[in-house]
């Protein structure tokens, strides 16, 4: 079978309405994307670090595993690394106060992140947060350093539910649908 496709000629990137520039780049641009919040924890005892994120996804259902990204200067991907464990934690609407402490963007490190709230030690060790919508616990089944980034996909090895709506993050504010 052949599949034949028709030439595409060169484009000038200044004369195609549809190329924008990009001035501002990808980050600006994704933020405009509406995304459940996370907060992602990792390690035990004073080694325990974390981070907000919306870049967690179910990856697959059989068998169970999910996917994260994560920034390989974060501390919780020397967290993952050194530990070989993550709890993704989906965050209800009224659990702003978490993604803030643990954002990075108020100066909190490590353990400090987790003052303020109730946590579980989940099958793995890592933390799982109290009252979340649901706190997966994953051991880590392969890490990809690309870029900027880390792609970890996790085994699911436990999970606590909760109820409640989640939190959202869009256009740098955080909210819920309703």
């Amino acid at each position: 079978m052949t599949v034949s496709l028709p030439s595409i000629p060169d484009f000038d990137r200044h004369s195609a309405p549809w190329v924008a520039d990009r001035p501002r780049g990808l980050r600006v641009a994704m933020r405009s994307l509406v995304g459940g919040v996370c907060v992602i924890t990792a390690g035990m005892g004073d080694q325990r670090t974390g981070a907000t994120v919306t870049s967690a996804y179910s990856f697959s259902t059989d068998p169970e595993t999910m996917a994260v990204s994560i920034n390989l200067g974060s501390s919780v991907w020397r967290a993952i690394r050194r530990h070989g464990h993550f709890c993704v934690n989906i965050l209800n609407a009224d659990q702003k106060p978490i993604a803030e402490r643990f954002s990075g963007f108020g100066g909190l490190k490590g353990v400090e992140r987790y003052e303020g709230a109730t946590w579980h030690r989940m099958a793995t060790g890592a933390p799982a947060l109290e009252g979340a919508l649901a706190s997966i616990d994953c051991e880590v089944e392969e890490a990809i350093e690309r870029h900027s980034h880390a792609f970890i996909l996790g085994s699911v090895r436990a999970i606590r539910e909760g109820e409640g709506t989640g939190l959202a993050y869009a256009n740098g504010r955080y909210g819920h649908l309703s």
